[in-house]
């Protein structure tokens, strides 16, 4: 078993120290007990494998043909490669 230490508002500590104790048990069990709850009602989700699909993009309006879309591309990547000039 680990011990751990935890922080508790004043308030917070006090009425569960009742509840524990007006139940006989251990406020070290309560809290065992009351994660144990809390991990059964709120269980870890597996993380769904969903095929990656391309994004949709939204440009407002604005469209290239698509004859034109290489030229665009080989003059960007000219830029590019003579630095911005």
């Amino acid at each position: 078993m680990t011990r751990t230490q935890i922080q508790l508002p004043d308030e917070l500590y006090q009425r569960a120290k009742s509840f524990a104790a007006k139940r006989e048990i251990s406020l070290a069990e309560m809290t065992r007990r009351g994660l144990e709850l809390f991990l059964a009602r709120f269980p870890e989700e597996t993380p769904r494998k969903r095929a990656w699909k391309l994004p949709k993009v939204h440009s407002g309006g604005t469209q290239v043909p698509l004859e034109d879309l290489h030229n665009i591309a080989t003059k960007d990547e000219e830029m590019r490669s003579l630095g911005g000039r």
